[in-house]
């Protein structure tokens, strides 16, 4: 009894002593991160817009830190397999996240989860922001969005568009245009871009909302061709296709984005490195130019002014999933 006595009147104090030795340990962790390699996690298929992002910011961060950088495609569930390894991933900050809309603000598709991206993910800044092209097969008789809304209207539920899964952008997009024309498409799920794309040049479906970067290959040798873009202004990178405003439809100005983003066990003070190292990175103007090139305007800002920026666009697409009721596993 007396042992049990003096042990647990000692015990505040060994704890005060574990944490105390603890906290220098973490600290120190932190001044040498990177000591290893890190993983960018990309939920999505290669070849699509975050995957091209994913390897370009690891191309440029793994130069700065001068260790490997190397990016793991794991697709599945609208991005939520990827999501959720990350999530769960330790304290390290050694396995990041290339996350986008359908992880942070469209996952209310989903009428469970086996994780809450808004508290189970940290976001450390987002990556870009671009425009869609309305992209579709040469075959289409199309050649304009208002041509493409008079066709749709004309023959409803033919009109087919694909995404790379219910809850992408890819998918959102196309359903706000749906909101803004009163256009009856039909919607084709796959799984990723890849998949969607390469159906799209085969004709199986008709029509994509595609981001920039993923199809202007394609749009410049003529495999598809761009009815509109859905940015404020016209693209760098297509600068003859017209915005859904100019075509008439301004309801369809929308962006799609990327985040950079770590686990919940991640601490703060090492999210807030992360950060300032990816900053660095933006002030290399041959990484800027490599995502400007492709269609993408560089954001590079700081994880309360990402947090701050990903709450109001979860809030729009909440409207958009509540009005078209839009609905996933």
């Amino acid at each position: 009894m007396n042992l049990m006595t003096n042990w647990t009147k000692h015990l505040p104090g060994a704890c005060l002593a574990i944490a105390g030795f603890a906290l220098p340990m973490a600290a120190h962790a932190q001044a040498n991160y990177p000591d290893r390699p890190i993983t960018i996690v990309v939920p999505f298929t290669a070849g699509g817009s975050s995957d091209i992002q994913g390897r370009l910011l690891a191309e440029h961060l793994g130069k700065l830190y001068k260790q490997p950088v190397v990016v793991e495609n794991k697709p599945g569930a609208g991005g939520h397999i990827g999501g959720r390894l990350v999530a769960d991933s330790d304290a390290g900050g050694y396995t990041l996240l290339l996350g986008s809309i359908g992880l942070h603000a469209t996952y209310g598709i989903y009428k469970t989860l086996s994780y809450s991206p808004a508290t189970d993910l940290k976001l450390i800044t987002i990556v870009a922001e671009m425009p869609h092209a309305v992209v579709a097969n040469p075959s289409l008789s199309a050649n304009s969005l208002g041509e493409l809304t008079e066709l749709a209207k004309s023959k409803p539920d033919e009109v087919t568009f694909g995404s790379a899964g219910i809850g992408s952008s890819v998918h959102m997009v196309g359903e706000l245009y749906k909101m803004a024309s009163d256009a009856p498409l039909m919607h084709i799920p796959y799984k990723g871009s890849s998949a969607a794309i390469n159906d799209l040049l085969g004709g199986q479906i008709q029509l994509l909302f595609e981001n920039v970067p993923t199809t202007i290959g394609y749009i410049q040798t003529g495999k598809l061709k761009a009815l509109a873009t859905t940015g404020a202004q016209r693209s760098p990178a297509l600068p003859d296709v017209p915005t859904a405003a100019e075509a008439g439809l301004p309801g369809l100005t929308v962006t799609s984005w990327t985040t950079l983003a770590a686990g919940k066990n991640v601490p703060d003070a090492l999210i807030e490195k992360i950060n300032a190292d990816v900053r660095r990175v933006y002030a290399d103007p041959s990484f800027r130019q490599g995502l400007e090139k492709l269609g993408m305007t560089p954001v590079g800002n700081t994880p309360g002014e990402a947090n701050a920026f990903v709450e109001k666009e979860r809030a729009r697409w909440n409207e958009v999933i509540k009005a078209r009721n839009i609905t996933a596993g």
